[in-house]
């Protein structure tokens, strides 16, 4: 197995998780479209969206390729492009990160009574639905397989092996779990 293939798996999650945040995105405005007062936010879905992101997107997937890919990739003699994309993903990861935590925050507003938020609630669902596909697309298509090329064998076998090691206390099936769940219930609260 490459390296880069738990990588890609992951990014199958993610993009599950991804389209069920457009789904609420959908419904909310939609809901505000017939009038504001029936937004009808689903906070309990927001907050799991907003861990996954945090715990899975970020701490677990982005964390192996900062920490594993990335960071040995910095000890590599990459060309000016390769570089310049490596840079832009590890500049994407600290947007996606901010971007996270406005929408937490507006959850956390609306959950304390803040009826307002629902305004920055369907702006950081807009941010990281968008976001999230184009940043898993570069990485999918135009990185991760091209810097394979600066590994040999034993050196990608080394990374792959990190990767697990990475892995070893997380329980991954939660967060698999977590989107099954959702992906059955349909994201259509209150409808």
């Amino acid at each position: 197995m490459l390296p880069i293939a738990p990588l890609m798996i992951e990014h199958r999650l993610i993009e599950r998780m991804i389209r069920l945040m457009a789904q609420e995105q959908d419904r909310l405005q939609a809901n505000i479209a017939v009038s504001p007062e029936f937004a009808f936010v689903e906070p309990r879905f927001l907050q799991a969206a907003v861990s996954f992101l945090r715990d899975y997107a970020d701490a677990c997937h982005h964390g192996k390729e900062e920490e594993i890919l990335f960071a040995a990739l910095q000890a590599k003699p990459l060309s000016p492009a390769h570089r310049r994309i490596l840079q832009q993903l590890q500049a994407e990861h600290r947007w996606g990160r901010e971007a996270t935590q406005r929408l937490a925050f507006a959850t956390q507003r609306f959950l304390q009574g803040q009826e307002e938020a629902v305004t920055d609630i369907l702006t950081g669902l807009e941010a990281l639905v968008t976001f999230y596909p184009a940043h898993i697309a570069a990485e999918d298509q135009e990185f991760f397989l091209p810097v394979l090329a600066y590994f040999s064998p034993a050196e990608q076998a080394a990374l792959l092996q990190q990767m697990q090691i990475f892995d070893q206390d997380r329980d991954m099936a939660h967060y698999e779990a977590l989107v099954a769940a959702w992906e059955a219930q349909g994201c259509k609260c209150h409808l």
